[in-house]
């Protein structure tokens, strides 16, 4: 204890200070404050004095509340200091989300490695993985993390699972290995608390390898009893449950799936859907019985529908044929409820007969973040955004790396003109895959839309271009939309050959390579080639508005070939028709996108009162339309000058 003598404070109050310190506790030197007041003015800073003539009970008093200061002092600095104090609750941020709690019946199943001698074994690790994390996510008690989040840590390296375990927002990992030789499989899994880096539970299994599915189900129940989640009969049935009993079909089911698992809205996506969808038709065939093949049969089908790559009434039938066989084995299955949900959805816009699916298969699939992802969806394409943004907020809490998520978020911000927030949603994507080119192109284009700024867009596309020619094709269409909005003819042109074949996509609409070239001959006033091109590209189109008569997108491209031919009365009402095949009440995103498309038809056909009251009635948000679509693209050409097209582009422009 060191006495600093009397200072005088406000109102002339005088205190006398003591300095408690110890070793490792405390300031031995005298506080700045009261130095730096004896050098301004040695008689009003402290000063000594002698010791007071205070009772000895006083004295007493004093001691005993220093001493008991002291030890308080000492168990707050030994308590802040000590690096083992966890909580299971502990707020952290995950891929740079707003903290949140964890938890602590939370567990994220990372890739198990392949131990195998053969390589293409890696598939079969990978399914006994994916097949655990399937049965722990049918409780209701556990939280656990969807697939695409957890295969972002590989196997075979050095994992930091403390870092994993805030990354994912989850208390407790499982690690494994899976080594398969001839007719026998060795399993060892292993679950550790994340926040400690401690084993709480380990095994290894070693038996034939038709036993696999059985090694499955127990290390599934292990975990939970270690982590004393509450099971259901119906949820202790489901564990138990296999799901085939030929290894050949689930190692085709696996390969499906992993294929499934990387494949986004590139131009590869629709040679992934096919293959995928031959891997579980051999699946299928392998194990007739194989019901969670079927489900995933019937999203393949439903995708290659709905995307449009094969918007036919085979395609359909294909997929409402996998949703039935689903039926036939196991009808209160929510998987089942969940595949005719996404049917009903994808392939009939039947949105509350989807959502009914929903909230059966709610009941027995608590963390299978595709309940939440399509209902999602299904609200989006209702109009009702704020709902749909929320469960797209709760399927990325059950996938916090789903990068395809985080994406799908972004594109509501941009239909809603949220810029800075779509703007945020694509960098926090990036953050996972800082490499993947159409999201850099997608964040690039954020001012293109918002502000008509094509700089960012340019550069990006520049960069691409020079530093990884191969990918070139992947943004073959942003290259080309920007070159348009630039008026750049050689640089469209340019983008068009790397287009190749694959149409110009506008959400649910696909201009062909005719339709573009269409297009860039009546930007550079080339009437003749413009009109080649359109009628070549009408031949085409014609047979797709046969073959998908009842669906409005291919129907407005043929009114637009049409406007471009000056065929006026037929391309205004293919234009109206697509609209009322398409809604705006019975799809929000697309149903906009068919009033853009008639009110560009109107323009070119030079009616344009019907163009601008069109328009006026789409640009209000939620909308495609963007102040940089029509203030750059030649698209609105005709309009330049009308002061009803430019009120509603200034009213568009940032504020």
């Amino acid at each position: 204890m060191q006495d600093l003598g009397e200072c005088e404070v406000k109102h002339g109050l005088r205190l006398h200070l003591f300095n408690l310190y110890k070793e490792n506790l405390g300031n031995p030197q005298v506080p700045d404050k009261l130095k730096r007041r004896g050098r301004k003015k040695e008689t009003d800073a402290v000063r000594p004095v002698s010791p007071p003539q205070w009772p000895k009970f006083l004295i007493a008093v004093a001691l005993v509340v220093a001493a008991l200061a002291l030890v308080i002092s000492s168990l707050i600095f030994f308590h802040r200091a000590s690096p083992f104090q966890t909580k299971s609750t502990a707020p952290v941020a995950i891929a740079g989300s707003t903290a949140v709690l964890i938890p602590e019946k939370s567990v994220a199943v990372l890739p198990f490695e392949n131990l195998s001698a053969e390589k293409e074994n890696a598939y079969f690790a990978d399914g006994v993985q994916d097949e655990i994390l399937t049965l722990l996510a049918k409780i209701a008690d556990l939280k656990i993390i969807s697939r695409v989040s957890v295969m972002q840590y590989k196997s075979g390296v050095a994992r930091n699972l403390r870092e994993i375990g805030q990354q994912l927002g989850v208390a407790h990992v499982v690690e494994g290995s899976v080594q398969r030789s001839v007719n026998r499989v060795r399993v060892n899994a292993q679950l550790v608390d994340a926040r400690t880096d401690r084993q709480l539970w380990g095994q290894s299994y070693d038996r034939d390898l038709t036993d696999v599915f059985a090694i499955q189900s127990e290390i599934a129940k292990a975990i939970a009893d270690q982590l004393q989640a509450k099971l259901s009969p119906r949820e202790e049935n489901a564990i138990e449950r296999p799901p085939t009993g030929d290894i050949t079909a689930f190692d085709l089911y696996t390969r499906a799936k992993n294929l499934l698992l990387t494949t986004s809205f590139s131009s590869s996506a629709k040679a992934n859907f096919l293959q995928a969808a031959d891997l579980l038709n051999q699946a299928v065939a392998h194990d007739p019985s194989f019901f969670q093949a079927y489900c995933q049969l019937a999203y393949t089908h439903d995708a290659l529908y709905s995307l449009g790559f094969d918007h036919t009434p085979a395609r359909l039938a294909l997929a409402g044929a996998a949703v039935d066989a689903a039926f036939r084995l196991r009808p209160d299955a929510g998987e089942a409820h969940l595949a005719r949900a996404g049917n009903l959805y994808r392939g009939y816009l039947d949105y509350d007969g989807a959502l009914a699916e929903l909230e059966v298969a709610r009941q027995t699939l608590p963390n299978d973040l595709r309940v939440f992802e399509l209902k999602g969806y299904i609200e989006r394409r209702q109009g009702r955004w704020e709902e749909s943004t929320r469960n797209l907020e709760r399927a990325i809490e059950l996938d916090p790396r789903n990068f395809f998520m985080l994406q799908q978020i972004a594109i509501s911000y941009g239909y809603l003109r949220r810029y800075a927030e779509e703007k945020a949603m694509l960098d926090r994507a990036l953050a996972i895959e800082p490499n993947d080119i159409d999201t850099k192109t997608a964040s690039a284009s954020v001012e293109f839309h918002w502000k008509a700024d094509t700089l960012p867009l340019r550069e990006t596309i520049d960069s691409i271009r020079a530093t990884n020619p191969d990918a070139v094709p992947h943004i073959a269409d942003d290259w080309l939309n920007c070159a348009l909005a630039e008026r750049d003819a050689g640089a469209a042109k340019n983008a068009l050959v790397a287009l190749g074949e694959t149409p110009l996509t506008d959400y649910a609409v696909h201009l062909n390579r005719l339709v573009i070239e269409g297009v860039l001959a009546r930007m550079t006033k080339d009437e003749g080639k413009a009109r080649s091109a359109f009628t070549a590209a009408r031949a085409e189109q014609e047979k797709t508005v046969q073959a998908e008569p009842d669906y409005g997108p291919p129907l407005c491209v043929l009114g637009l070939i049409d406007a471009g031919l000056g065929r006026k009365e037929e391309a205004l009402r293919e234009g109206r028709r697509a609209v009322e095949l398409l809604p705006v009440e019975k799809d929000a995103i697309n149903g906009p996108l068919m009033i853009e498309y008639l009110a560009v038809i109107a323009a070119w056909v030079g009616d344009k009162d019907l163009a601008c009251e069109q328009l006026a009635t789409v640009v209000r948000p939620p909308s495609t339309v963007s102040y940089g679509k029509l203030k750059l693209l030649p698209f609105w050409d005709p309009l330049r000058g009308d002061p009803r097209f430019d009120k509603i582009v200034a009213s568009l422009a940032p504020k």
